[in-house]
C-alpha cells in the first residue's frame, strides 16, 4: 500500500511542487499575522532599526522639532527658501522681476532719525567759505517786495569795488513764504526760519511785542548758526555795502559789532554797540556769551537784544574774558554817525531811522551818491572832497 501511495505522488510531479509552496505561503501570512498584532498592541513603541523611517519624523529630527505642528513649519520653511532661491537665480538669468525679489531678500533701512537742521547745514555748507564763514541777513516780504530794502541791499554788491564775490557767501534767511520765493528769484542761498504761530511779513513797529519776539529769535537763530560750527557776519537788509569789511575786523575778536557811536577805541565797553551788523566766531567762547546773552531776556523784561547787549558787555568781558571789537564808524558807518570819507567806508546802515520807507529813500539816495563817485578818476576821488547827500529824511 504504501508503494502504491508513493507510486501515485510520484506519478505527478506538480503536485509534489505545491505542497512545499502552500506551506510557506501560511508561514509567511502566520508571522505577518504575529508582527501585526504585537504592533497594535504596542501602539507607542518604536520601530525597528532596519525598518524605513517616516519622512516627517526624519524632517523633526532634522529640525529639533518635537511637535507635528513645528514639523509642517520647518518642511514649510525649507520649501519657501527652495522656491525663493531659484526666484532669485531666475530673476537674475532672465533680468526680469529684479525689484521684487530684492524687496523680498533684503532688509528695509531703518528710518533716519529727524533732523530739524538738516536743510539749514546744507544751506550753510553751499555758502561757506573755506574758514566756514558765511554772511548772513534776515528779510521778510515787507523787505523782499521790489524796490524795497532787499533790492538795494543785493544792488550795493553789484555797484561796490570788488565784492560782488561775497554774494557767493550771502545766506538769505526768509521769514515766510513770500520773502523765501522773492529770495530764490534773485539769489542762489536761501533759508525758510519757520515759526510755529507768528507771522512776520510785514513790517514790525519797533519796540512792539511782535518786533521783540522777532529781534529775540534772530539773536536766538544766531546762536543755533554758532552751535552748528559756522561763522558768520550777520547784516540787516538796510546795510549798504561798498567795500569789504572783513578787512576791519580783528582775528583775536570772538565778537565784533558795529558801533552807534564809536569813541575812538576798538575794545572800549564805553562804545554804544548796534547788533545790526557783527561778526561772531563759532567758538565756545562765543556760544556761552550768546547764551549768557538770551538769559538777559529775562533779567531785563521789555528791552531789545541790542540793549540787553550793552548792559551785559561789561560784564562779559571781565567775568566770561569775552574779547570784543567795536567797530570804527569810519568804516562801518550808519545814519547815527555818518562816515564823511568815502575812500574808507566800507558799509552804511540806516540806523537811527525808523520806517521802513524813510529808509528805502535815504539809503536811494545814499546809493546813487556812492554810484557817482565811483565813475570818477581817481585822483578825482581821492581829492574831489564827495559827500553824502544831506540832510534826508534821516541821514544828515
Amino acid at each position: 500500500m504504501k508503494k502504491a501511495q508513493y507510486h501515485e505522488l510520484n506519478s505527478n510531479p506538480l503536485q509534489l511542487h505545491i505542497h512545499p509552496l502552500i506551506s510557506f505561503i501560511l508561514g509567511a501570512a502566520m508571522a505577518t499575522a504575529c508582527i501585526l498584532l504585537y504592533i497594535s498592541a504596542n501602539p507607542g513603541s518604536n520601530p525597528s532599526s532596519s525598518s524605513n523611517p517616516n519622512p516627517m519624523e526624519l524632517s523633526a529630527n532634522w529640525t529639533g522639532a518635537s511637535n507635528p505642528e513645528t514639523v509642517n513649519q520647518g518642511v514649510t520653511g525649507e520649501i519657501k527658501e527652495e522656491v525663493l532661491q531659484m526666484e532669485v537665480k531666475e530673476a537674475a538669468s532672465t533680468g526680469e522681476g529684479t525689484n521684487t525679489t530684492s524687496e523680498l531678500i533684503t532688509t528695509t533701512p531703518a528710518p533716519e532719525a529727524y533732523d530739524p537742521y538738516k536743510e539749514l547745514v546744507e544751506v550753510l555748507k553751499k555758502a561757506a567759505n573755506e574758514d566756514n564763514t558765511v554772511i548772513l541777513t534776515q528779510i521778510n516780504e515787507a523787505f523782499a517786495k521790489p524796490g524795497s530794502l532787499l533790492d538795494l541791499f543785493l544792488e550795493s554788491f553789484h555797484a561796490g569795488e570788488n565784492i560782488e564775490r561775497l554774494l557767493n557767501h550771502l545766506v538769505v534767511v526768509t521769514m515766510d513764504q513770500n520773502a523765501y520765493d522773492r529770495c530764490k528769484s534773485l539769489h542762489p542761498h536761501c533759508y525758510f526760519m519757520r515759526t510755529e504761530g507768528v507771522y512776520y511779513n510785514n513790517e514790525k513797529t519797533f519796540m512792539s511785542k511782535d518786533y521783540l519776539d522777532m529781534m529775540w529769535g534772530r539773536n536766538k537763530f544766531q546762536l543755533t548758526i554758532l552751535e552748528l560750527g559756522f561763522n558768520f557776519l550777520f547784516t540787516d537788509v538796510d546795510v549798504l555795502w561798498f567795500r569789504d569789511p572783513f578787512r576791519h575786523i580783528s582775528l583775536a575778536a570772538h565778537l565784533a559789532i558795529s558801533s552807534d557811536v564809536f569813541l575812538g577805541d576798538p575794545d572800549s565797553v564805553s562804545n554804544f554797540p548796534n547788533g545790526g551788523f557783527l561778526y561772531a566766531k563759532s567758538c565756545n567762547k562765543t556760544i556761552e556769551f550768546y547764551r549768557f546773552w538770551q538769559e538777559g531776556r529775562e533779567r531785563f523784561a521789555g528791552r531789545n537784544e541790542q540793549e540787553v547787549f550793552n548792559a551785559i558787555k561789561s560784564e562779559a568781558v571781565s567775568q566770561m574774558k569775552v574779547r570784543f571789537q567795536f567797530l570804527d564808524t569810519a568804516y562801518c558807518g550808519g545814519f547815527c554817525q555818518l562816515s564823511k570819507d568815502l575812500n574808507k567806508i566800507c558799509t552804511l546802515h540806516a540806523n537811527c531811522c525808523v520806517g521802513l520807507g524813510n529808509k528805502i529813500h535815504d539809503l536811494r539816495g545814499a546809493l546813487d551818491d556812492w554810484k557817482n563817485f565811483t565813475t570818477k578818476s581817481y585822483d578825482e576821488r581821492r581829492w574831489g572832497n564827495f559827500h553824502w547827500r544831506v540832510p534826508g529824511i534821516c541821514i544828515h
